[in-house]
């Protein structure tokens, strides 16, 4: 179902922005060392540096240089305290009393019972639709019970193949896409002033019994903190789990909101990420910024 929409907006400005700031996020990543200028960021992806320079403080809120700076000095303290990574996990022990946390900004959950995940989404009316984000084009899916699911497209010819990579999950289910309805669920995730914990954003995990501990063990996952998936797997009492947890972290059908970017490897490797490890890093330094 196509609909008119004429009473919203998207979170960033329709164009090319994301693309820019994704060019730059892998620029500084791989020239890390280097900490390149502004001027050096502007001539490697073609832009005029005013501009960039505009553009990308507009997404991330603080200049290419300082976005680099905050993701150094948070990867320093995670990473580079102790071979062995015991700061890493101490940090996220005492995370987990930080008012800061992503569960208790915003979310509130519910689990699906086995029976209706075995069902496959037979039965399931699940509407969706595709709004700009600070991470690139997102797609949403909610149910009448709340949001179920959140996905990302790299551009808008990649959209069809983003919609068949979330509802190959639920086939039974049935699709209408509504564009407005789900407006309302991106407009409180990717702003952060919209966090709040008097009115939790609903989630509706659909999964396996043991996907959905591992999922809600990434919603314990302070915002600006990082987990390993050994921790993971002791969190949810199988510390020898930790291929199994990586396959559920990486079955996470709602993005950004159960913070699957969140899980590193245990030698501190970013590693994969379903929808991209330049919109991993994105969402790591948008949240550094933020945290």
């Amino acid at each position: 179902m196509n609909m008119e929409i004429k009473h919203t907006k998207d979170i960033t400005p329709v164009g090319t922005d994301y693309r820019i700031v994704s060019d730059v996020i892998a620029m500084l990543t791989e020239d890390y060392q280097d900490q390149p200028s502004l001027d050096a960021i502007a001539k490697r992806i073609g832009h005029d540096p005013i501009d960039l320079q505009k553009t990308f403080t507009r997404w991330a809120g603080l200049s290419p240089k300082a976005f680099l700076q905050a993701v150094t000095i948070d990867h320093a303290k995670r990473l580079l305290r102790d071979e062995n990574l015991p700061l890493l996990e101490t940090t996220y022990e005492l995370g987990l009393s930080s008012p800061g946390r992503l569960h208790d900004l915003f979310v509130t959950h519910e689990a699906m019972s086995p029976g209706e995940w075995k069902e496959r989404g037979k039965g399931l009316e699940i509407r969706y639709g595709f709004h700009d984000s600070p991470f690139g084009r997102a797609l949403l899916m909610i149910t009448e019970r709340g949001l179920c699911g959140l996905g990302f497209a790299d551009h808008a010819g990649s959209e069809a193949e983003a919609f068949r990579d979330m509802a190959d999950r639920w086939p039974e289910a049935s699709f209408i896409e509504d564009r407005e309805a789900v407006w309302p669920y991106a407009e409180r995730i990717f702003d952060p002033e919209k966090w709040d914990p008097k009115q939790p954003l609903r989630v509706v995990l659909i999964g396996t019994d043991f996907q959905i501990r591992v999922w809600e063990q990434l919603l314990e996952v302070p915002l600006g903190r990082l987990c390993t998936y050994s921790h993971l797997a002791n969190r949810i009492g199988s510390p020898k789990a930790s291929r199994a947890v990586g396959a559920a972290v990486g079955r996470n059908p709602v993005s950004f909101v159960v913070p699957c970017h969140r899980a590193i490897g245990k030698s501190g490797a970013l590693t994969g990420y379903h929808w991209g490890l330049t919109r991993k890093r994105a969402m790591l330094g948008w949240e550094a910024a933020r945290a």
